[in-house]
């Protein structure tokens, strides 16, 4: 059943669930940030108005500088506003930053350990018609390899707004992933949010699986869950938004507690969230997992519900994973 201690919206599984573009939060918060502290700045690659920089921009235009479709030098220009004490925010789609200038970020901010906060917008296969050469499904995977980088995936708007919030106050590089389409919105202003700790959403009696996802698919998660639940599959639902650093002793605690583990992200399953929480796992308690994400595969020109079926990131694909990775234990 939901955990009513994590506050989730009370229409959740409605189908009137509002629905809120995750990357509208990113703006909502960088406004908010940038009202606390006047440090905050705004950077944008020529798509001020998709990555929702604009809200930001309209409020402080002499704290945001448009810098043209020109990546790597907006990392660098971040850096060196870093370096003088600003807070810089730089947003672009998350296949071009930080896909395109990943050099300038691991070289000029993180080598340097600039306080530089990356929002990677319009991540994912759910990008949809932009296909294959616009949808980042490896960014979790070049972004969490480097050294001092903090990689946060919001499941939703609201705790896409708290997550931006809180990297403006936390010191260090960082990594924002956030999605395109509008995704239910389940989490809600009493919702708990802190960089680094996970939050059990659904939690059946005597779980025998953890289902553990981030980002947009913590819905799918949590509707597998309660189908499963009716079919007499007991579940766990983590929403791990923190992909690094991770929340070690609550992945090793439900995979200790159900004996098997199923993570869920729109990312490629090689060197992503799920990846982490098998490095975790292997050092700590192993235990069989299935991945739920694309398979060494790119993306497609496509609807984003049907490229996610399509891909097998759906809520039928994660009943599937639960009943396998069952099966294994």
């Amino acid at each position: 059943m939901l955990n009513k201690k994590v506050h989730l919206s009370k229409n959740v599984f409605e189908k009137d669930v509002e629905q809120v573009p995750i990357r509208q939060g990113y703006g909502e918060g960088l406004l908010a940030a940038g009202k606390d502290d006047e440090r905050v700045v705004a950077l944008c690659a020529d798509l001020t108005a998709s990555t929702k920089t604009a809200i930001f921009s309209k409020e402080f235009p002499e704290r945001f500088v448009q810098m043209g479709v020109a990546e790597q030098s907006m990392a660098s220009v971040a850096s060196g506003m870093a370096a003088m004490g600003k807070i810089p925010f730089l947003a672009s789609y998350a296949m071009f930053s930080p896909g395109r200038n990943w050099e300038q970020i691991r070289t000029t901010i993180c080598y340097n350990n600039r306080n530089v906060k990356i929002a990677g917008a319009h991540a994912g296969i759910s990008v949809g018609p932009d296909g294959g050469t616009h949808q980042a499904i490896e960014d979790i995977a070049i972004t969490r390899v480097i050294p001092r980088m903090t990689v946060i995936v919001p499941c939703d708007a609201t705790e896409a707004r708290k997550a931006t919030i809180a990297l403006a106050k936390m010191e260090g590089p960082a990594y924002l992933r956030l999605a395109r389409e509008k995704t239910p919105v389940m989490t809600t202003d009493k919702s708990p949010f802190e960089i680094g700790r996970t939050e059990v959403f659904w939690e059946s009696k005597d779980p025998e699986v953890a289902i553990i996802a981030c980002g947009a698919l913590v819905y799918n998660a949590l509707v597998a869950a309660r189908e499963l639940e009716e079919d007499g599959t007991h579940t766990i639902v983590l929403n791990n938004h923190t992909v690094k650093p991770m929340d070690e002793e609550a992945i090793y605690a439900v995979a200790k507690k159900t004996g098997a583990v199923v993570t869920v992200e729109e990312h490629q399953i090689a060197g992503g969230m799920g990846s982490a929480v098998a490095e975790i796992l292997s050092q700590k308690h192993p235990v069989p997992i299935e991945f739920v994400g694309v398979h060494d595969k790119f993306g497609q020109s496509g609807e984003p519900d049907e490229l996610i079926k399509h891909y097998g990131m759906d809520k039928d694909a994660i009943v599937k994973a639960v009943k396998k990775v069952i099966s294994r234990k």
